[in-house]
């Protein structure tokens, strides 16, 4: 059993999101999408319509068809990988292997030249997106195994923190070789952004080495299991989700964490798509953006943790969500760079304290003193994943119809409006167990 509120262990932890959130800032948030985007319309008689094995699509949609592809195949691996890790107490190896997967996929998009097809360098995109979020599952498993249930919150928005500066730090790498090539020689104007998709191989990778050292192995099961372990993850989440049918709060929460996760996954996926496409902005416009949004994200993520320590997790992400809402109808109107921006300020101050008060809520909504952690952690990223999916394949069908993704936006905030109203029925529901200590306790 590992000591929790370990220091140096949830250090060890946090830099994990420290070396994997330079994926999610390069390849998913900014120099890829913008690269993509310039890629397949210059110099392209079609304009934005290109070929995918055959077939033709708007470049955008047949992007965000490929992300929710790799998305639906996590939901559908992780139940197995979970089974077998929870089985053995080896969910480090997983951490391990699926962060070689993601990284070894991004040095694979260095070899994305305007003159390639695009059929292997979205296979690339694939890879990386499922190495992420394959990591990331066992990451969150190790948050209650590590920390007490009154330290859930600082931890895990000590662990975003740590994500948004590493991510930064990251960024300005990248922005230093695509703003000043000359300073390394480079006269080639699509390289710079390559380099930094190589860039993310050894930033993931290298950091990645202090938690693969420090973080525990796992605590396998005390009784040994005859089930299949290939069939053995779905009826683990079938199992969990027994139990959560017998927890009436976080079968509420977790309707709305599906909900309003449509809205803010999709928007941080496709944002950078809508800032190259629609408001045609170059990456050294859009990355400066960017990492002013890193830095509110910083003190939003902090602000949120004390601001739901006072007032609770429900109340907080009621406001949270209600801010997203209305942003994400104002995003229909976004006509300028300026709009843009003030928009993506709203959007770093809200992004990080959501992602990590939701995280914290299911840990705090747990039965107490379960074990298979990986299991109720994996229900939770097969939610979260599922919303993505539904959201990406939402996007792009709308795209697909409308050729406007103003028209995408806008019905994500239908989502974002059921999410909303789900949180204020939990709200109320919270309030009335309350009433009743020994059936809950209020988060």
């Amino acid at each position: 059993m590992a000591e929790k509120n370990n220091k140096k262990t949830i250090w060890a932890w946090c830099m994990f999101d420290w070396a994997n959130q330079s994926y999610n800032m390069v390849i998913t948030s900014t120099i890829f999408p913008a690269y993509y985007v310039a890629v397949t319309t210059e110099h392209n008689p079609r304009k934005d319509i290109v070929t995918v094995f055959g077939h033709n699509y708007i470049n955008t949609v047949i992007q965000n068809y490929v992300l929710g592809l790799s998305y639906l195949i996590i939901v559908l691996l992780l139940p197995i990988l979970t089974s077998i890790a929870d089985y053995k107490g080896n969910k480090k190896n997983y951490l391990k292997f699926f962060t070689w997967f993601g990284a070894l996929a991004c040095a694979g998009l260095y070899f994305f030249k305007p003159d390639s097809s695009l059929e292997l360098p979205l296979i690339f995109y694939a890879m990386a997106c499922i190495g992420y979020c394959g990591g990331f599952v066992f990451y969150n498993s190790y948050l209650p195994q590590i920390a007490t249930t009154d330290e859930l919150d600082n931890v895990s928005a000590k662990g975003f923190m740590y994500g948004y500066v590493g991510s930064l730090v990251m960024q300005l790498l990248c922005l230093l070789v695509i703003e000043k090539p000359m300073w390394f020689h480079i006269t080639d104007d699509y390289l710079p952004a390559r380099i930094s998709f190589l860039m993310v191989f050894i930033w993931w990778m290298g950091f990645s080495i202090i938690p693969f050292k420090l973080l525990p192995k796992g605590e396998p099961r005390a009784a040994k299991t005859k089930q299949n372990l290939l069939t053995g993850g779905f009826k683990e989440l079938g199992k969990v989700m027994g139990k959560i049918k017998e927890l009436p709060l976080l079968k509420r929460f977790l309707a709305s964490f599906f909900f309003y996760s449509v809205g803010v996954q999709t928007i941080m996926l496709v944002a950078a798509n809508f800032a190259a496409k629609v408001l045609h902005m170059t990456d050294d416009t859009l990355i400066p953006i960017i990492l002013v949004i890193q830095v509110v994200g910083v003190i939003g993520a902090y602000i949120t943790s004390k601001v739901s320590g006072k007032y609770g997790n429900v109340t907080t992400l009621v406001g949270l969500v209600s801010i997203w809402t209305v942003l994400c109808l104002c995003v229909y109107y976004v006509a300028t760079v300026g709009q843009f921006f003030a928009a993506a300020v709203v959007v770093g101050a809200v992004m990080g304290g959501v992602q990590s008060i939701s995280r914290s809520t299911y840990s705090k909504y747990l039965p107490p003193n379960i074990t298979d952690t990986a299991s109720f952690f994996s229900f939770y990223d097969v939610t979260e994943k599922l919303a993505i999916v539904v959201g990406l394949f939402c996007f792009g069908f709308v795209e697909s119809i409308r050729n406007q993704m103003r028209d995408s936006a806008l019905a994500l905030d239908c989502f974002f409006a059921i999410g909303l109203i789900l949180l204020i029925v939990l709200f109320v529901a919270e309030r009335k167990a309350k009433k009743l200590p020994a059936t809950v306790v209020e988060v």
